[in-house]
């Protein structure tokens, strides 16, 4: 092997479990940002199917 890619290897591979680990924290981070998201979303439109049957509801009232 190549004296220069072996001293690359070298000084890579130690530090390749951390960076492996600091993508999975992103992605698992990320993954949990996107579901508070989505409920969150669900939730507002769960809000507004309510408010518009209680308009329905009072324009049919009047």
């Amino acid at each position: 092997m190549n004296p220069i890619l072996a001293e690359i290897y070298s000084t890579v591979i130690p530090s390749a479990p951390y960076v492996i680990a600091a993508y999975a924290l992103i992605w698992i981070i990320l993954l949990v940002y996107v579901v508070i998201i989505m409920r969150g979303n669900q939730k507002a439109q769960k809000q507004m199917m309510l408010l518009e049957e209680q308009l329905a509801e009072l324009k049919a009232g009047k």
